[in-house]
């Protein structure tokens, strides 16, 4: 390989990474993103916010403490995606309303499991014990993390 074509290899590289680097700090104004994890976090309870609209919705209306959650999931998102102080507290205070609601369905989809043992349930089961451990690692980060967003809050 010539030392004209060694250059070119590093200008071409050198360009691509300037360019994906502008792409995200463009994305990341459009956004207006202050922190990379509360985005993560917020798109979690977000989502998180969304099943338990469907919980809600498959269950005829019954359960209304899945929409209640829902509800309380989705400010605790805006909360963490615009970096406000008072939503590591909220984090907090949801996880164990979170905690019991994923820990109740579980149980009660094994028991399903065990009589019906179809593949649907399984998956039910392996998607809410994701769902549990999720929370959970979510809690845990915005606890050890809870000064730090609290001092970049507005």
């Amino acid at each position: 390989m010539s030392h004209v074509a060694a250059k070119q290899i590093y200008y071409d590289a050198v360009i691509s990474i300037r360019s994906k680097r502008e792409h995200k700090q463009v994305l990341k104004s459009k956004l207006n993103v202050k922190r990379r994890d509360s985005l993560l976090l917020s798109m979690f309870y977000a989502a998180a916010g969304i099943v338990q609209i469907i919980v809600l919705a498959l269950s005829n209306f019954a359960l209304f403490t899945s929409g209640i959650l829902a509800v309380f999931s989705f400010i605790a998102a805006y909360g963490l995606f615009s970096v406000k102080k008072w939503s590591v507290w909220l984090v907090i205070c949801l996880f164990f309303p979170q905690l019991v609601f994923g820990v109740a369905t579980l149980y009660a989809s094994i028991l399903s499991y065990t009589i019906y043992q179809e593949t649907t349930f399984m998956l039910l089961n392996i998607a809410l014990t994701a769902f549990i451990i999720l929370y959970f690692v979510s809690f845990v980060y915005v606890a050890a993390k809870r000064k730090s967003f609290q001092q970049t809050s507005a």
